[in-house]
């Protein structure tokens, strides 16, 4: 069971991601993450410390955020990664194209 909050907390747009970001949760994440990617306002903070595990298709939806707030020159902000995620994070090289908290 995945679970993804989008709350407002001090001018920064806060995504909450509680579970795993497996293939089968992907695409309702990418839903409620839609709307966010669609207008961003401010910095981004995906907050990872209750987030389990994450696919390719999950770190695709973290991607496609970056993206989104590159092109409206905001910054993304990672923070909670347990080990096994930021081991994630290395071995794709995605840790250099992030933020972290």
């Amino acid at each position: 069971m995945m679970k993804t909050t989008i709350q407002e907390e001090n001018n920064n747009q806060v995504v909450y991601f509680e579970g795993r970001l497996d293939t089968s949760a992907s695409s309702q994440v990418q839903m409620d993450v839609q709307p966010l990617i669609n207008d961003i306002k401010s910095d981004i903070i995906l907050n990872c410390e209750k987030l389990d595990y994450i696919s390719s298709s999950g770190l695709r939806i973290f991607l496609s955020i970056l993206k989104s707030a590159k092109a409206c020159n905001k910054h993304v902000y990672i923070q909670g990664l347990n080990t096994d995620l930021r081991q994630v994070f290395t071995m794709t090289g995605f840790i250099n194209l992030f933020e972290f908290k």
